[in-house]
């Protein structure tokens, strides 16, 4: 969501600003702005729209600052505007970026607002500001009043501010919101993410819960929560830079669904033996805590939960353990009871998704036997707040909608099954069935890609198309959800997603033949049912569109069209199914003109309730 950069440098400093925004677009925004101190002034420039509109609006003057901050806003308080848009500013001194929510906004407002300060905007941003402003009145140096003015503020936040009195430095804080500081040479950095630093350095610093942080081009100083200088570890990143580029892809989501074989095959690297999961990837003390987990409850938001609904069938129906699934933002507001011996496992791309760290922090207080992440950012707070991490190795997903952090994600949650089903009802050799069926997932992977000219036909049939059914039965329900989800994400088509047998529960009324049907069909238990199921479809004049495995005796015929998938390991179908479902949102929404990476009102990285 929204993205803040930082620099304090002996060199202008306004276009690394603006890459390092560039770098965060996939985060999704509605504006972007800046602020550098020169000439012994506080120059701002803010615009509505792309960062291309800002670096054509900062490219008509000479910015030669070399302290300054940036952000790109996601609109929570106050719609999309130049006003609204940050930095903000307190009596042209103080400029802040922040992101996050302050939920006492209201209640600080009208205080400062007693006291004489002028609100510009409707944000919640523009306290903060004004509140480190006031405290400055009040004798302290920048570091002090933003010290002052944290435990004033209730919810989340991570802060970058600089100021005309001391024009060298930003100061940042960090409560929920992540923040990392890039360490140049002569110059140093900060952001909300290391990828909109790369291009200056590769060595990074992530910073705490609670640390305050200080850069100036010649150093840095971290403190934590309680005012205490702190070190923190030096990371080394050595990624290849060409993860944000789109290379020769059209978009970054097609990029990254071409990617997926070898994701895969970077979750699967070090982690599975010739018919063994090698648990120890899960930490020091997996041992420990599965051998006493009884029951598994599984937290999660957006594509992130359907993993989690693909994960409870294997769970329970492989592992023999019980397994529930809550979306995190449900978990967080209701009572419930907690088994004995219960896993917690929650599951975030970025690590720091606002509903799932909050449910992560609850659990803590109500008597789970131990945490588990299942997570893309190794530094992230759901990695560092959890005790066990089972990481993916997606990289970096700059898509909006998520392909290969789904499907990493599955793999990493088949490993956590295993792990737990060794010690239930899976037995040895049904271990190393599982085993080899994921030596064969990536190049199944590749050859379920091969589909890809077949669908970008087929979704010609979509473009015109208001809505879409997506049927599943068992397992592949979930990758039918999924499915829906993608094509409403970036086509703006409206889907919806049921398990097959449920369609003369109700959705059946909707079918006619504007509304296109698809149907998830491998070659399991349950294809003759679904074979009736979709026959009801038919006789109601619908249009099916079935991604059946090339055994199941689906055919081509008036009303049907079959795309043949490649016979499958059970284990692995969920993820094979996944990628051409993809690849059909994502034709439909190039030929239907939508903005596929940044689709309309969504964000990446979800760090506000």
């Amino acid at each position: 969501m929204c993205g803040i950069v930082g620099a304090a440098a002996r060199r202008p400093v306004a276009e690394i600003l603006i890459e390092g925004l560039r770098r965060l677009e996939y985060r999704g925004y509605d504006s972007a702005g800046l602020a550098v101190l020169q000439n012994n002034k506080l120059e701002v420039c803010k615009e509505v729209g792309k960062v291309a509109v800002l670096a054509d609006s900062v490219a008509k003057g000479e910015w030669l600052g070399q302290c300054g901050i940036a952000h790109t806003r996601w609109a929570t308080h106050g719609k999309p505007s130049q006003r609204n848009a940050h930095p903000h500013t307190s009596m042209q001194r103080l400029a802040l970026v922040h992101n996050g929510i302050i939920e006492n906004h209201e209640a600080l407002r009208r205080q400062l607002q007693d006291i004489g300060y002028e609100f510009v905007s409707e944000t919640d941003t523009e306290v903060i500001v004004h509140l480190i402003d006031s405290q400055i009145q009040n004798g302290l140096d920048l570091f002090a009043a933003i010290k002052a003015s944290v435990p004033e503020l209730e919810g989340a936040f991570g802060l970058a501010v600089i100021s005309l009195d001391e024009p060298d430095q930003v100061i940042c804080a960090r409560s929920g919101s992540p923040l990392v500081i890039g360490i140049g040479i002569g110059e140093n950095f900060i952001a909300s993410d290391q990828l909109a630093l790369r291009q200056v350095t590769d060595r990074f610093v992530y910073l705490e819960e609670g640390d305050f942080a200080r850069i100036t081009p010649k150093n840095y100083d971290i403190w934590n929560a309680d005012g205490e200088p702190v070190s923190r570890d030096v990371t080394w990143i050595s990624e290849a830079a060409d993860a944000a580029d789109k290379g020769h892809y059209r978009h970054y989501m097609l990029k990254e669904i071409y990617e997926q074989p070898q994701v895969i095959r970077n979750t699967l690297q070090g982690r599975l033996g010739s018919d063994r999961i090698l648990e120890q990837v899960l930490g020091a003390e997996a041992q420990l805590i599965l051998d006493r987990t009884r029951a598994v409850q599984i937290v999660a938001c957006g594509t992130s939960y359907h993993a989690a609904m693909v994960a409870k069938y294997w769970i329970e129906g492989i592992a023999g353990v019980p397994c529930r699934v809550e979306v995190a933002s449900e978990f967080r507001y209701r009572e419930f009871v907690v088994e004995d011996n219960t896993l917690l496992v929650t599951i975030s791309q970025s690590g720091e998704t606002a509903d799932t760290l909050a449910a992560l922090r609850l659990a803590k207080t109500l008597g789970y036997a131990a945490t588990l992440t299942v997570c893309n950012v190794g530094q992230s707070s759901l990695v560092r707040e959890s005790d066990l991490a089972l990481m993916t190795e997606a990289g970096p997903e700059i898509g909006v909608a998520s392909t290969k952090a789904f499907t990493t994600q599955l793999v990493a949650l088949i490993i956590l099954t295993v792990a737990l089903g060794r010690r239930h009802k899976l037995t040895a050799e049904s271990e190393a069935a599982i085993v080899q069926g994921l030596h064969t997932l990536p190049a199944m992977a590749e050859l379920a890609l091969t589909l890809d000219e077949q669908i970008e036909r087929i979704s010609e049939a979509f473009a015109d198309k208001h809505h879409a059914l997506f049927l599943g039965r068992g397992v592949q329900w979930p990758v039918a959800m999924e499915g829906a989800l993608k094509l409403k994400e970036i086509s703006y088509i409206h889907a919806e997603s049921y398990p097959a047998g449920e369609l003369k529960h109700g959705p059946l009324a909707l079918v006619d033949a504007d509304m296109p049907v698809v149907a998830v069909a491998p070659n399991n238990e349950l294809l003759e049912k679904l074979k009736s199921n979709l026959e009801e479809v038919r006789a109601r004049g619908g249009q099916l569109f079935v991604f059946a495995d090339g055994q199941s005796g689906f055919k081509n015929e008036p009303g049907v069209t079959v795309i043949p998938m490649p016979h499958i390991p059970d284990i692995i179908a969920p993820i094979i199914y996944t990628l051409p479902l993809q690849l059909l949102s994502y034709h439909v929404a190039v030929l239907k003109g939508t903005d596929v990476d940044q689709p309309r009102n969504l964000a990446k990285s979800v760090t506000v309730e």
